[in-house]
Order: C-alpha cells, then structure tokens, then sequence
C-alpha cells in the first residue's frame, strides 16, 4: 500500500503500520484507523520479518503491533524496532495478551501504549487522540545541541545523595515527585483507574497512565480489567502490597 507523503510538522497526519497476523484485525484495525482524522494508514502486514524491514524505511510514526505473529513474538518486534539506526518509531501493542510477564516486557520496551483485545472503536479512537495529543507536545519542544559551563559540569560529576542517585536512574520523563505522588494515590487492597488516579493527582490522564505504565513495568502495581455493561473493558490499577 502506498500513501502519498505529508509534509513535515506537529500537525501533519501520523502514518500508521498496522501488523497483526490475523486478516479480520488488520482489516478491523485499517476500518479503525481510516476513521481518524489525524491519522493516515502507510501500510499493513502480517508479519514480523515484514514490519522490521517496512518500519525500517524510516517513515512510520506509529506501529500497531500485535504480539501474537505467525513468524517471531511481537516482542522481539519491539525490540528489533528500538535498534533501528533511522529512527525508531512509536509503537502502541494491540492484543490480547493479558499475562504480567507479556506486559512487564512490552511496558520495558517503551511502548506509547497497550490495547487488550478486543475493544470499541470508540477505546481506540480514544487511545490515539490521547497518543496524538502527546505526539504534538514533544513535536513543539525546542530540538537542538545544548552546551554546558564548566560548573554544570562539575555538578553532574559531583557525589550525589542516595534520593538524587534513585532519581537520576528513572526513565525519561518520569519525575520522582510526581512519581512519589502518583503511588499515594493508589491502595493495594481496592483498584483504581487512569482517570481516578489523574483527578487525584491534579494531572493529565495521559500523564497519569504514563506513570502507572512505568509503575506496572517495574512490578510495583498490578493491572486488572472491568468490563461494562458493552463489554468495553477499563484498566484498573492496584499497588502491589509490600
């Protein structure tokens, strides 16, 4: 499939990659996906070997990656896409893989976000609004080389104290306080979703599962699912005790 190309910018449409080893999804996903405004589909396959080499070209900004492909596990996908030397793009898992050890590793590889099938139109329209609204942000941060003074220097390799030095070793764009704010937030014995815990962090629902995200990942909260009344499943969080 080939997409005539869009000029660059925060507000150009971000071309998917959609790879899923059943034809009824990579179809349901392109009907999805073909529904959104800011989104364009580049291409669709089936494959692993087939979604290294086509994210390889260096024009995807975002993969739907399945893990449960006919040739090798959509995790060595992941890992494979976090080597390329041309950019590695986004990549949001869709699948119905649930198992802690599944997440933790998908979580580990970075991923802008983890949709269980199956789901609505409306949870994925949702989930790329909220991955298209971020994707606009960190397009208008200021890019470029910055250079430090002798004194910044000497700060960065002086001693630092034990809070610091557990500071320094968190993932980018997690910060300790809002971290430290964010587990306060949850309880081990009752789950909470994205959006209870946001409002009581004063923060973005984006900017909340990203932390819980990062929190799973390192085995300090649990993930559940509740499903309404339409089957539409929310993701609960509970802190692990202890």
């Amino acid at each position: 499939m080939t997409e005539p190309s869009h000029p660059a910018g925060a507000d150009r449409p971000l071309r998917l990659l959609i790879v899923d080893g059943d034809p009824g999804a990579r179809a349901l996903h392109a009907r999805f996906a073909a529904g959104l405004r800011d989104f364009v589909v580049a291409d669709i396959v089936a494959t692993g070997a087939q979604a290294i080499t086509r994210a390889g070209r260096g024009d995807i900004d975002l993969v739907l990656l399945d893990l449960r492909l006919p040739d090798v596990s959509g995790i060595e996908v992941l890992h494979r896409l976090r080597t390329l030397t041309s950019g590695s793009p986004d990549v949001m898992v869709i699948s119905s893989s649930q198992d802690r050890i599944t997440v933790r590793q998908a979580l580990a590889g970075r991923v802008a976000g983890y949709l269980v099938k199956p789901f609505t139109y409306e949870v994925f329209a949702e989930r790329l609004a909220v991955y298209r609204e971020e994707h606009r942000h960190a397009s208008a941060e200021p890019v470029g080389e910055t250079e430090f003074g002798q004194e910044e220097i000497d700060r960065m390799l002086a001693p630092r104290p034990p809070q610091q030095e557990a500071a320094a070793h968190l993932p980018k764009g997690i910060s300790a306080v809002t971290l430290a704010k964010v587990m306060e937030a949850l309880d081990p014995a009752q789950s909470r979703s994205a959006a209870e815990v946001a409002r009581r962090c004063e923060l973005s629902r984006a900017t909340a599962r990203r932390y819980l995200d990062h929190l799973v990942s390192t085995g300090t909260v649990d993930l559940a699912h509740r499903y309404g009344k339409r089957g539409r499943p929310e993701v609960l969080y509970r802190l692990v005790p202890g």
